[in-house]
């Protein structure tokens, strides 16, 4: 009977090899230890750039990694950027080694404030619970705007100008923006904060015409975590050009900056062309730009952030948030 139970326990329900492997017992596998990531812990200053970071808790479920640039002066308002970290929406953390070097080089660079939210991961939770998880991450920055909010963050409340605010993701980061953006474009944000601009780094986002994209290994996870109300690809929370999707015209920020890599195997260049030409055709009113990096994959910049062509992207990022 023991050696049965045993058996139970380790049968695997769905194997999603390196992102994480789900057994009968309902237990999650995941691979930081094998892939190296490691966590770095909250201190004073990043010796190679000078920005300083720390942890901070936004809800009950929902945790940060706050950065602030080198030299900011007592009384100097930066502009905010809240970050969403890729991972497939199944592994990853705003306290792991390679996001947290690329934050450091990224804020140095755009001489910003940067807000790395911590959101609750699937299968454990369902993906209303992370979108809802980023929303309240977002509308807690805005929140400062408000002279009754208590608690602010004073990183925040003394250098950050709301009216200056930005968000930003790569891979399963991207996705989410997507579906943030949308959601402000039908929600206000606290105290009327306008969102300016928003970053689609290789975006998670699926369409069934393109390429070969039911054999990618990003089909096969959207289909596995995917609620079982939500039509699969077909869902607007992953389909741009689905029928169920509010106008893309309605998006609610005046500004989008969406780049690709030529070689991303996970999401096709064509994702990116594909959403670039959806939004002009909808009617929207603001700025998009699109740039395809050649010769490279998925997530470069994160992975080598001090290689030539990371430092070329990340600045083509800082002009994008520091640009008034």
């Amino acid at each position: 009977m023991a050696a049965s139970d045993n058996n139970n326990t380790n049968e695997v329900v769905n194997d999603l090899y390196p992102f994480y492997r789900l057994y009968k017992d309902g237990r999650v596998e995941r691979f930081y230890q094998q892939f190296g990531a490691v966590e770095v812990p909250p201190s004073l200053e990043d010796p190679a750039t000078g920005v300083s970071f720390k942890d901070v808790n936004v809800t009950p479920h929902v945790s940060a990694r706050l950065y602030l640039p080198k030299n900011t002066a007592p009384d100097q308002k930066l502009p905010i950027l809240v970050y969403y970290h890729g991972g497939g929406l199944v592994v990853g953390s705003p306290f792991f080694k390679m996001e947290h070097c690329y934050l450091n080089h990224l804020v140095s660079e755009s001489n910003c404030i940067a807000i790395s939210v911590n959101y609750r991961l699937a299968p454990e939770n369902d993906l209303s619970t992370i979108y809802q998880d980023c929303w309240d991450a977002l509308q807690w920055v805005a929140s400062h705007v408000v002279a009754t909010t208590v608690n602010k963050e004073p990183w925040i409340e003394n250098h950050g100008d709301l009216n200056r605010l930005f968000i930003a993701g790569d891979s399963a980061g991207g996705n989410i923006v997507f579906n943030i953006v949308t959601r402000v474009g039908r929600e206000s944000l606290i105290g009327d904060v306008k969102l300016v601009g928003a970053i689609l780094a290789f975006p998670f986002l699926l369409i069934p015409s393109v390429g070969n994209i039911e054999q990618t290994l990003t089909y096969k996870l959207w289909n596995i975590i995917c609620p079982p109300s939500e039509p699969g690809i077909d869902s607007p929370m992953v389909n741009l050009v689905s029928e169920k999707i509010p106008s893309l015209s309605m998006l609610g920020c005046s500004r989008i900056f969406v780049f690709t890599g030529e070689k991303d195997e996970l999401v096709p260049t064509k994702i990116g062309t594909k959403f670039v030409e959806a939004v002009k055709k909808s009617g929207w009113k603001g700025e998009i730009e699109f740039i395809k990096v050649e010769g490279e994959g998925h997530y470069f910049q994160c992975v080598n952030p001090e290689a030539e062509k990371s430092k070329d992207l990340i600045k083509r990022m800082a002009s994008f948030i520091q640009r008034k």
